[in-house]
């Protein structure tokens, strides 16, 4: 633990290692890696792209580059909503391109130890869960903590 300390104290991406930003989708609390997050803006004006997958609402501008969206809610399988002021878009890099991710409501930054994690546990033989690098037990509370990479896999180039 003292060595994250020290590179939290010292900045940059060591003092972000083993770090998750947190955000709610229907009640269900997931994680992704900090070193991912880009940014976190407020919902925007979103330009659809025909002949998409329904959670993938369009594109927006990001400071002169062009980042598409999609809606984690729909890609999980829950219930379309409508948008509301605590909805966000979480601008991931996905080792390169950067996507922006639709959440319900962003929470904390969680700093697990090793003994909170534990893989996630395989509920039925389609591996519905492929998208989980683990799961997170944290002052009572289950993280769910994706892959970003095996989540994006089907969206990004």
């Amino acid at each position: 633990m003292s060595e994250i300390l020290t590179d939290q104290e010292a900045g940059g991406v060591d003092g972000m290692q083993g770090q998750y930003l947190t955000f709610s989708i229907c009640d269900v609390l997931y994680g992704v890696e900090l070193l991912r997050v880009i940014d976190i803006i407020m919902i925007q004006s979103i330009t659809h792209v025909p002949h998409l997958p329904n959670y993938i609402k369009g594109i927006i501008n990001l400071r002169g580059s062009v980042v598409p969206v999609i809606d984690a809610r729909i890609k999980l399988n829950q219930e379309e909503a409508e948008y509301d002021d605590k909805n966000c878009i979480i601008i991931l890099d996905i080792n390169g391109p950067h996507v922006g991710m639709i959440v319900d409501r962003v929470a904390e930054v969680v700093s697990p130890e090793p003994d909170d994690l534990s893989i996630p546990p395989k509920v039925e033989a389609s591996g519905r869960n492929h998208y989980l690098t683990s799961v997170a037990n944290i002052d009572n509370k289950i993280i769910l903590n994706l892959d970003c990479e095996k989540f994006f896999l089907d969206d990004i180039a």
